[in-house]
């Protein structure tokens, strides 16, 4: 009998890489699943207003579930009782509770896990590539700059605690140039089958962007800690298929674990991509896996060996992972990245040279070795169309 094995549930971008593409077109293994988009989450706060008042129509949406709009900008916020943790798609709230977040809690996230059996770690024979060799991840090159400035951190709190995963500004085509979409996993925004959403969920762009020690982040300004300032999700959307099937119990979610925010500054009004400078494209149509000569991967891993201050990266030709027979292969590369690094991005280099984000990281072995990523199809497609919308 084989032993059962934990997988980490994983939570970056690129400098110029070099990816090769060996052909183009559409796959013929990509999820079609069920979107599942959220309604608002009023934040407020984001034109320079009071977010000691929580706005009207949040309120009144606190007050429907029977939840005390102050009661929970003052800790009710982490009741996690049953019947008080949202869990529907429709029922996403998100509330700014200003300053937060500040660079002592953020240090002091931690990365969620979860665990998979050895069997399905090997993946469906037949239908999964061997396992690759192990990767090292490297250490972004600092100041984050150019395509790496796109990548941070997405901070949220838990039953288990406050928590940190990895994300990526992506464009939104409906607003070209101002973009306030957040690509990441979606077990960083919602706990599947066996919970809700996930509290307090804010995104820090470049986050440690001059690569400091944490001997001198101690007495870094919050500025250096994060550089562009702190952006809070007004609305988020994973797929139904992870919040029906998500987590531990058979990885049947796994290959939908992709979700998509939309945030707005703690302060301020500039858009994300204005403030960042740069959004990465969306690629739903990449090769066969295949044909695929290179993938990297980017992230903040904060499970030992690493701590979470630092912004790595692997570049690897992908393989397949199967995790069952009736659910899409995912993408899977060599990697020695851990935990904290769950939903960073993952890049290739399209055939008009441009580099775009084509999956994020959802599991990896333990001991570290690799990482996987699902294939965006139809169903990660519209829930990211959707998400201009709003």
């Amino acid at each position: 009998m084989r032993s059962v094995r934990p997988l980490l549930a994983l939570t970056g971008t690129a400098a110029v890489l070099a990816l090769t593409v060996t052909a183009c077109g559409p796959g013929d293994d990509k999820a079609s699943d069920k979107p599942a988009a959220s309604s608002p989450a009023d934040t407020g706060g984001a034109d320079g207003g009071d977010d000691s008042v929580i706005p009207s129509d949040l309120a009144d949406k606190l007050k429907k579930h029977g939840l005390d709009p102050e009661k929970w900008k003052n800790g009710e916020w982490k009741n996690w009782d049953k019947d008080k943790w949202l869990r529907e798609a429709k029922d996403f709230v998100n509330p700014v509770i200003e300053g937060l977040w500040k660079p002592e809690r953020m240090k002091e996230a931690k990365d969620p896990s979860t665990t998979m059996s050895a069997g399905t770690a090997a993946g469906v024979p037949g239908a999964s590539d061997s396992e690759p060799r192990p990767v090292n991840a490297v250490p972004e090159k600092t100041p984050y700059s150019a395509y790496s400035a796109a990548v941070g951190k997405v901070f949220f709190d838990s039953p288990e605690g406050s928590m940190v995963c990895s994300g990526t500004v992506v464009k939104d085509p409906k607003n070209p140039g101002r973009s306030n979409l957040v690509w990441t996993a979606g077990h960083c925004v919602h706990a599947g089958g066996a919970g809700g959403w996930y509290r307090n969920i804010a995104f820090v762009p470049s986050y440690n962007n001059k690569g400091k020690s944490e001997a001198d982040l101690n007495n870094a300004a919050p500025e250096e800690i994060a550089p562009y300032g702190v952006f809070w999700a007004n609305w988020a959307s994973t797929s139904g298929n992870w919040i029906q099937d998500g987590g531990p119990a058979d990885g049947k979610g796994v290959p939908y674990d992709y979700a998509v925010l939309s945030v707005k500054p703690e302060r301020g009004s500039k858009s994300l991509e204005e403030t960042v400078g740069i959004a990465m494209d969306v690629e739903f149509n990449a090769p066969d896996v295949r044909q695929i000569g290179a993938m990297g991967a980017w992230g903040y891993p904060a499970a030992p060996p690493y701590n979470g201050l630092l912004m790595h990266k692997c570049v690897d030709r992908p393989g397949r992972l199967s995790i069952s027979s009736d659910t899409p292969s995912m993408y899977r590369i060599g990697c020695t990245m851990t935990g904290g690094s769950s939903g960073g991005g993952w890049f290739m280099k399209r055939a008009d040279g441009k580099l775009a984000l084509v999956s994020n990281t959802s599991i990896g072995k333990r001991p570290n070795g690799w990482l996987a990523g699902p294939q965006l199809g139809s169903g990660a497609q519209q829930i990211y169309s959707a998400m201009g919308d709003k």
